[in-house]
């Protein structure tokens, strides 16, 4: 083939591909159906916020599994590099509430009523995080309703296989840390910290990781202060308390240890 006909096939003579059918914009653009009739105005807002939530929690999990195996297999200055994309990633999230807050009250109540029993705690993907990011709770499986066998399977993976934080203590054992058991591990990130020179590298990681927390810890206080403006004090949709439920979840930390770290000095 020559140059100029290669230049057409890549270009807009080619017609082979346009941005339109790589990114399959006509059928995205085909999965925001409103339930409400007639249509309330804020309805399409809320599936569209909700439904990009989504599509940022697939390139989260596809960031941190690659963080985690990055680790596993000593490739640092790569899981360091992901872990800023993945910072970046999550402080479009936290933002991303004042888009919704500019919904009322009055304007949710128009269709809220439509939702139920439909929750926001049923996101498979955002379980899928939590569990990938060291907070695996098997009881979740039990409480959730409605999920497909798919889904149910995906979640039984997450609980099965490594998360972050044993890559990070796979890390800290190729560098001749003891990870034993916490207190061993405490004293061993201790050395980190009092020695940053000459474990740049495993600090870095770790100060990667406490980013994440951090966010996915801002992302929540954002989530329940959004919801107690939207319905105060009622009940979710899902038939959870609501906000005082999120608001029992506002101390979970991934990583303990690197929180407590502080502490020591």
């Amino acid at each position: 083939m020559t140059d100029s006909a290669k230049a057409r096939n890549f270009g807009e003579d080619g017609a082979r591909l346009t941005y339109g059918s790589y990114l399959r914009v006509e059928q995205l653009l085909q999965q925001q159906v409103l339930r409400s009739d007639p249509s309330a105005h804020d309805e399409l807002l809320f599936i569209t916020i909700h439904q990009v939530y989504e599509l940022w929690f697939k390139q989260l999990l596809h960031e941190l599994e690659s963080v985690r195996e990055a680790m596993f297999s000593g490739r640092l200055w790569w899981a360091r590099h992901l872990l800023r994309r993945v910072d970046a990633i999550e402080h479009v999230l936290i933002e991303q509430v004042n888009v919704l807050e500019t919904m009322t009250p009055q304007d949710f109540l128009e269709f809220r009523a439509l939702l139920a029993p439909a929750s926001g705690f049923q996101s498979v993907q955002f379980r899928e995080l939590e569990f990938l990011s060291g907070a695996k709770d098997p009881k979740f499986l039990e409480r959730f309703r409605g999920l497909t066998p798919a889904e149910e399977a995906r979640l039984r993976k997450r609980l099965e296989e490594p998360t972050l934080w044993d890559g990070f203590l796979a890390v800290m054992r190729s560098h001749g840390l003891a990870t034993g058991d916490d207190q061993e591990t405490l004293r061993s990130l201790l050395t980190v910290a009092r020695n940053r020179q000459r474990f740049d590298q495993v600090w870095e990681l770790a100060e990667g990781l406490v980013d994440h927390d951090e966010n996915m810890a801002l992302w929540r206080a954002r989530h329940v202060a959004m919801v107690e403006r939207q319905i105060g004090t009622k009940s979710g949709t899902g038939g959870s308390s609501g906000a005082p439920y999120l608001r029992g979840r506002l101390g979970l930390h991934f990583y303990p240890l690197l929180w407590e770290l502080r502490s020591w000095l």
